[in-house]
């Protein structure tokens, strides 16, 4: 026996828990391309959760990233392997803000994961999602299609 007592079923099961290993933690690279120009700074919105995607009260995280040779790279550091889905837009002018205009239309450059297309409305999680593996990823988002 040791000073704390006897080594119940209880005490095992929880001693046990702690030994376990966490879930690997790796890192989700985004790379955006097909910008039509190096003004501004890109915004890259990583989601994990279907709530709210892709407006800003579902974002777990989002990177501003400056633009050189009309690209743009954010990398999401110590994830959870799982589903996530990225939102992102050219913000051409500066203004931190996605700039609409009449009726919502878009008047700067934007996309989303998994090549998740925007038709009278933006695309579901489902849509968007792409799986974040143990090791790690690097995914594309085109903004010039």
């Amino acid at each position: 026996m040791n000073r704390l007592g006897p080594l119940t079923p209880a005490r095992a099961a929880l001693i046990s828990l702690l030994w376990i290993p966490a879930a690997n933690a790796d890192d989700l690279t985004v790379d955006v391309v097909g910008l039509k120009n190096n003004k501004g700074d890109v915004h890259i919105a990583l989601f994990d959760k279907p709530d709210h995607f892709p407006y800003h009260e579902g974002v777990r995280t989002e990177e501003e990233v400056s633009i050189s040779k009309m690209q743009a790279r954010a990398i999401f550091h110590d994830l959870k392997p799982g589903k996530y889905a990225i939102a992102v837009y050219h913000d051409e002018n500066g203004n931190d803000e996605f700039d609409q205009g009449f009726l919502g239309i878009p008047l700067e450059d934007y996309g989303f994961s998994n090549g998740a297309r925007a038709f009278l409305g933006p695309p579901s999680f489902e849509e968007a999602d792409i799986i974040l593996p143990k090791n790690g990823t690097t995914t594309v988002i085109d903004l010039g299609n």
